[in-house]
């Protein structure tokens, strides 16, 4: 029993520190996540697992809602890469990072997703699996190994527009790494208690900060960021949260402080 304790533990330290390697925060899953979102009911349903990886988590003061994707997926954005200073330290799977193996950081794709990367300005492409969150940093949607970067010639320029496509999985051994079984199971949107309303959505996240700050507690509410992403770019939506019932939350909604706002069931 000590044992499969300590090895609980060990994967539990190994998973955190991971992320807290890819950002200038503190990587800190969502409360709400012990549920898991059906998309066939829209429900959240309590008590069953959802894997690691793929729960909720926040970065200097945003959400993020790791979500299943199929194959032929394609995403918009600036790509990016990282190297020596993050060589040989944990990804955010439990593997450690090998600059010169063919990886990337993703901020919301299953870990093993197997995308292809194709630099918009010269037409290379290279072809990575993702085992790291990040980056967490304005427009920038993928983080490339070094050698990944190397294959589109990136690591000149440091940045280029790119568009990624999903392959595949690939299936693994490791304990950290969710399985297609997992993946099922997994939540598709995010999973907050109650309903919700959307007050406004950014293309940049400073934009998105400061309406979450500006209206958080507002008559008791919460305010949270969901970063997404659909194939024109990353899009921050701001969510109002904390109402009971779709009846409390259409007689909010009616006082008109908020314009083109609408509810969200999130239960």
């Amino acid at each position: 029993m000590n044992k499969i304790f300590v090895f609980i533990v060990s994967l539990t330290i190994v998973f955190f520190a991971g992320c807290s390697t890819r950002g200038a925060g503190v990587y800190q899953p969502d409360g709400a996540s012990d549920g898991v979102y059906s998309s066939a009911t829209g429900s959240a349903n309590k008590g069953k697992y959802v894997h690691p990886t793929m729960q909720p988590y926040v970065i200097r003061g945003i959400k993020y809602y790791p979500t299943v994707v199929s194959v032929g997926d394609q995403f918009n954005g600036n790509a990016s890469w990282y190297g020596p200073d993050f060589h040989g330290k944990s990804t955010s799977n439990g593997e450690v990072y090998d600059m010169y193996a063919m990886t990337a950081a993703h901020k919301t794709l299953p870990m093993n997703t197997i995308v292809k990367v194709t630099n918009n300005t010269n037409g290379l492409s290279t072809v990575v699996r993702v085992n790291d969150r990040g980056p967490f940093v304005e427009t920038r949607i993928i983080d490339l190994s070094k050698s990944a970067a190397n294959k589109i010639n990136l690591v000149g320029v440091g940045t280029a527009p790119v568009t990624v496509e999903v392959l595949g999985f690939e299936s693994s051994t490791n304990t950290i790494i969710p399985s297609k079984e997992e993946l099922q199971k997994s939540p598709q949107q995010t999973t907050i208690s109650g309903f919700a309303l959307q007050i406004a959505s950014f293309v940049r996240p400073e934009g998105a900060l400061y309406t979450q700050k500006k209206y958080d507690n507002t008559d008791g509410y919460q305010t949270i960021i969901k970063d997404t992403e659909n194939k024109n770019g990353r899009v921050f939506k701001v969510l109002l949260k904390g109402f009971q019932s779709e009846e409390e939350a259409r007689d909010y909604k009616a006082q008109g402080k908020f314009a083109n706002a609408f509810i969200l069931r999130e239960d």
